[in-house]
């Protein structure tokens, strides 16, 4: 990875704990299948929504339409946050936060749809996934794929000791 941020452990972890890598962090983020994404809508309100999400081009990466409401918010605010998890007192829950941007580049759509395909397999490749087609969609420009760059990041270690790690990339 060419942007790896700093790690530093916060101060609410448990004595003798110690920062989360972010390698694993990034493992983390390879294998969970559900993330949350936090907008703003412009009344100032919250929007959360479940979606799909791969780590590709140095930054959290996901698609939407351009008049559903998370497009509508970002179009207001780029400003966002990507959360993920286990959903129990174990495990490691993970957070980033970061400014989304289109991606425009044909050849940067196609990387972030191979990064999907392998990341979801079926789901995207097989006539009955789910969402089968999307990547044909997403190459031609039919969707948006927006791409998170990372301006601060957060693991939240949890069961049996728990441990808070920052990570915030350099500027770039």
């Amino acid at each position: 990875m060419s942007h790896e941020p700093e790690a530093a452990l916060g101060p609410f972890s448990s004595p003798g704990a110690q920062a989360t890598p972010w390698t694993s962090t990034l493992a983390i983020l390879a294998e969970a299948e559900v993330f949350w994404l936090s907008t703003v809508r412009p009344d100032g309100r919250p929007h959360v929504t479940p979606l799909l999400v791969a780590w590709s081009l140095d930054g959290m990466c996901f698609t939407t339409g351009g008049q559903e409401r998370k497009a509508q918010n970002l179009d207001d605010n780029p400003r966002c946050t990507l959360t993920t998890g286990t959903n129990t007192l174990t495990g490691v829950d993970v957070v980033i936060e970061g400014v989304a941007s289109v991606v425009d580049e044909r050849a940067k759509r196609e990387q972030a749809v191979a990064d999907f395909e392998r990341k979801y397999g079926a789901h995207l490749t097989n006539p009955e996934g789910t969402w089968y087609r999307m990547g044909e969609a997403v190459i031609a420009g039919d969707v948006r794929l927006y791409r998170v760059a990372p301006t601060a990041g957060f693991a939240f270690g949890k069961l049996p000791a728990s441990s808070q790690t920052r990570y915030t990339w350099p500027s770039r």
